[in-house]
């Protein structure tokens, strides 16, 4: 049912959310002040959700991931319904978006899409255990922000029982986001024309102590290849323990210092350049169009764009202000049957996508995934080519509301 309630914390200091926070520690902010202030005020007040659940942000940004998730939990127990108004007088859209606990990345982060626009949020935490709400806030649209995970996924299963006749337009259905595994991607896009996507295969740690000691060979256990091969634990985020594998003498030492159950692994793909550079996008799939969010050149495979050396190089910087200016007109064009066909197997409104170019020019996907970070805190001075670029994916993601509410019989 939907209701017009108000969320349980709203007598208190309004939320702050992960946006802002995120920025303040983006530029090196202490923030053990505000720590501090967040603590005092849970302390007086201890039905103050909001400062439970900001203070929980505040200690995933400083490192503290085992406090954070109690201070969230304590959060969530207090209530599991939060307001983000919007920034503007007048708020045009009142967008729903249904939540998991977690850390950072659990959650698409919805906040930096419309940080600035004239959409209000209404944040409503599901929870494995807890009873689901009886009554959710009144809203013109729904959005499922919850991230694929081995974790995640029974609450995305219990959400999809929540909502199979839910009256309002939804975006992101939890039943698809269930199938952005790694090894659920590559299922979907195994064999589409002008993709590259590595057979990515679940493997428990006795089985790759079984490859280490020869017992096991590497081609039995994935389809398209040997060593050398990439190697992840099983939920890790953020290239953590993420290694390319050149042989079992490397698995041994591997396995010595991870401690993991649970892997991934996948055939390395040298995707190199001839100047011998490696090339990463990070795109954002918007209503089927694809829009670029960051292009990172780095002298190594692993790439993520904060190692690569962005900040540092001009020449880097002046490349990819080129690639944001042309990619309409030129990356876009070469992968647009590759990426139409994404979005029709993947079947997700908003989607991000990390992915490069092989050396013989087709599109290399990395991850598909409904969490990833998308944001526009890069300083202006050294990216002042960036604005421009996020300006139209937040546009994008605006009318993708705007289209979205247009499907609702209540207006």
């Amino acid at each position: 049912m939907i209701s017009n309630s108000e969320p349980a914390a709203a007598p208190f200091p309004p939320l702050m959310g992960i946006a802002p926070l995120i920025r303040r520690a983006f530029v090196n902010e202490d923030m053990a002040p505000l720590a501090s202030a967040l603590l005092e005020r849970a302390r007086q007040n201890p039905l103050d959700a909001n400062a439970y659940l900001d203070l929980s942000t505040v200690l995933l940004l400083t490192g503290h991931p085992e406090n954070a998730r109690a201070v969230q939990a304590e959060a969530i127990a207090i209530s599991s319904h939060y307001s983000l108004p919007s920034k503007q007088a007048k708020a045009g859209l009142r967008l729903l978006v249904l939540k998991g606990p977690g850390d950072l990345m659990a959650n698409t982060p919805v906040e930096f899409l419309v940080e600035d626009s004239d959409v209000s949020m209404e944040l409503v935490y599901l929870t494995e255990k807890a009873e689901l709400p009886k009554n959710l806030p009144d809203h013109d649209v729904m959005m499922v922000a919850i991230g694929e995970s081995d974790t995640n996924q029974p609450l995305l299963e219990r959400a999809a029982r929540y909502l199979s006749d839910w009256p309002r337009p939804i975006i992101n259905r939890p039943e698809n986001i269930a199938r952005l595994s790694r090894d659920g991607v590559y299922v979907a896009l195994r064999g589409l024309p002008g993709i590259e996507m590595p057979a990515s295969v679940r493997v428990d740690r006795p089985v790759l102590e079984s490859i280490k000691e020869g017992k096991t060979a590497v081609t039995s256990i994935l389809p398209d290849g040997d060593f050398p091969i990439i190697v992840r634990p099983r939920g890790s985020h953020a290239g953590t323990n993420l290694k390319k594998i050149d042989g079992a003498q490397d698995l041994s030492t591997y396995l010595e210092h991870v401690d993991s159950t649970g892997f991934y692994i996948s055939r390395f793909v040298d995707y190199r350049s001839g100047d011998g550079l490696f090339r990463k996008y990070r795109i954002a799939l918007i209503d089927g169009h694809a829009f670029v969010c960051h292009y990172a050149v780095s002298e190594r495979w692993m790439i993520h764009y904060l190692n690569a050396g962005m900040t540092e190089s001009a020449e880097k910087r002046a490349e990819e202000a080129a690639c944001m200016a042309t990619f309409d007109d030129e990356f876009a064009l070469r992968h647009a049957n590759a990426l139409r066909a994404i979005n029709e197997q993947i079947g997700l409104p908003y989607v991000g996508i990390d992915c490069a170019e092989t050396q013989s020019g087709e599109l290399l996907i990395f991850e598909v995934d409904n969490s990833m970070v998308v944001h526009a805190m890069d300083p202006e001075d050294l990216f002042p080519y960036k604005a421009p670029a996020m300006r139209k994916v937040f546009a994008a993601f605006r009318q993708l509301l705007e289209k979205t509410r247009q499907l609702s019989p209540v207006r």
